[in-house]
């Protein structure tokens, strides 16, 4: 039988991705996040933002399909994609839309500038994943799995 630990160059134990541990791993959220202060919108707000799912990812890009989208509503968007709260849960709604898109820029700019680098949203990462996309073979892609998260 093939071990499923085993140890990286350093030496550290590693957990490896097979049979036997595949449900653990695939079963646990590895969403990354990233607290991002907000004191426009007082004093010691701050705000999580989260990596989205494969899933969430799908809906988000859906959503912008069909036309073009206006920057705040564009970032409302992703905010509504992003921001949770300590459990993970999505806090944000359509009926929070207005209310973002009437903040400032500036607050707006520095909460989309962390979900964009954490969800590999910048113009390159993107390219780089149409292309990739387009030159996989079809098939059952990553998004196709559950999501960890009801929310997501």
């Amino acid at each position: 039988m093939r071990r499923s630990i085993s140890t990286d160059f350093k030496g550290n134990l590693m957990t490896v991705l097979s049979r036997e541990t595949k449900a653990a791993i695939l079963a646990a959220a590895h969403l990354k996040t990233e607290r991002v202060d907000v004191p426009e919108w007082g004093d010691g707000v701050t705000v999580i933002v989260s990596e989205m799912s494969g899933l969430a990812r799908d809906a988000f890009y859906a959503k912008k399909e069909g036309g073009k989208v206006s920057i705040s509503q564009s970032q409302a968007d992703l905010l509504l994609a992003t921001v949770v709260d300590e459990s993970g849960a999505l806090v944000l709604d359509e009926s929070d839309v207005a209310s973002l898109q009437a903040q400032g820029s500036a607050a707006l700019d520095r909460i989309v500038a962390v979900a964009v680098r954490l969800n590999g949203m910048q113009p390159a990462a993107v390219e780089d994943a149409a292309k990739n996309s387009a030159a996989a073979p079809s098939g059952v892609s990553g998004s196709d799995s559950a999501s960890t998260s009801a929310s997501q």
